[in-house]
């Protein structure tokens, strides 16, 4: 299972609308004593997120699922913003926050990271 993002993952990632705003959602699944090792880096990538002008938005525990196929529920979901994908980008390929990942990966056993853009002025049907 992928836990890090690859080269050429970023790569196609900044391709794609570089400068405008994005917000990364991470659907986390940690290994036994994962989540205590997840708190590590969190408090490790809060530093370089700031210097990116990225916002943790929202940080959760999940509880079991209402609708889901069986494997699909997850231990934690976290919603960071960040200006621009090139910010993101900037952040990860920065050696001092690539040297504290470990903890990011040693906590983990699937994942999803996802972008996902403001969809808020899209007019839904049957609404005004």
């Amino acid at each position: 299972m992928a836990i890090d993002p690859t080269g050429s993952d970023l790569k196609r990632f900044l391709s794609d609308r570089p400068d405008e705003p994005v917000v990364m959602l991470n659907l986390l699944r940690f290994r036994e004593g994962g989540a205590e090792r997840y708190a590590d880096y969190l408090r490790h990538f809060r530093r370089f997120a700031e210097k990116v002008g990225a916002t943790i938005l929202y940080y959760g525990h999940g509880a079991a699922p209402v609708v889901a196929e069986a494997g699909q529920d997850w231990d934690a979901v976290l919603l960071v913003s960040y200006p621009s994908r090139r910010a993101f980008s900037e952040m990860v390929r920065d050696e001092e926050y690539q040297r504290g990942t470990h903890l990011r990966s040693e906590s983990l056993v699937e994942t999803v990271l996802q972008p996902t853009t403001d969809a808020s002025g899209t007019v839904w049907p049957g609404g005004s």
